[in-house]
This record gives structure tokens, sequence and C-alpha cells, in this order.
């Protein structure tokens, strides 16, 4: 049997409070352990895993990450909303709290791009029901590129 899904992520942040209340407070994670202001294990609110995502700081002096632009590394995690509806609630929430980067229609798929507030980045994406998509979606999906 071959890998069934990605079970949780694990990131680098400077303050993990801070990192853990946004995570909690703008995309309505849980907090399912922790070990004081050292790291955090976070569960996504629909998820069956025990956590989807571990915080750990590293403190106020860590660089930025370079990823993705001048260093090998990670670019974004992406999590599945289950509704349009549920997207739009998080535009908005995104907007409010200063995190929202960028949108995209992909055709089949409809997403939100956030940093956090170390400038990690983030996808959220909502997938189009397979009887809503036409032709033209397919197209524009093989149409996203570097």
């Amino acid at each position: 049997m071959g890998i069934h899904r990605l079970n949780h992520a694990v990131l680098y942040v400077r303050d993990v409070p801070t990192s853990s209340a946004f995570y909690r407070d703008v995309l309505g994670f849980r907090v399912k352990a922790s070990m004081g202001p050292q790291a955090v294990f976070l569960q996504a609110p629909d998820s069956t895993n025990d956590h989807d995502l571990a915080l750990f700081g590293l403190g106020a002096a860590a660089g930025d990450s370079t990823s993705g632009r001048s260093t090998v590394g990670l670019y974004h995690l992406a999590w599945e909303l289950g509704t349009l509806d549920e997207l739009e609630e998080h535009a908005e929430r995104l907007t409010a709290a200063g995190a929202l980067v960028g949108m995209s229609d992909h055709g089949t798929t409809k997403s939100l791009y956030g940093k956090d507030p170390d400038g990690l980045e983030f996808e959220l994406v909502w997938l189009v029901p397979a009887a809503l998509i036409d032709q033209a979606a397919i197209d524009a999906s093989r149409a996203i590129g570097p």
C-alpha cells in the first residue's frame, strides 16, 4: 500500500503564542497540545488527525524564510475547504487580519493565498464539484504554470 495522505506539517516560527493565535483565530485551528512557548500542536476544524500542524519556536532573532525565492524549500501548504461559502468567509477573515496576499481561479479549483505572522505562505482551496467542471475549466487548469 502506498502513501495515503499528508498527516501533518511542522513549521518553525519566531513566536509560538503569536503564530498559534493566528492559526486559531484566523483559520479556525484548535490547540490539541502545548509545550508552553516552545511548541504547540494544532488540529484543523474538521480533521480526524491527532494534529495537522505543529509550530516550533525559534525566537525573535530567527531570520526570514527564503524558500522558493533564492533557495530550495517548501513554497506553501494548502488546506482544502468544503464549500465556496467557507472560502468566501476565509477571504474576509484573511483580509481583516491583513494576511490575504492573493486569489486564483484555476478552473477546477478556487484558491486564496495568505501569509502567517512570520511570512510563511499557505493556500486555502475549494475544489469545484465535478458536475460543474466543463471543458473551459479543464483548459484553464492546464494553463497554470510558473
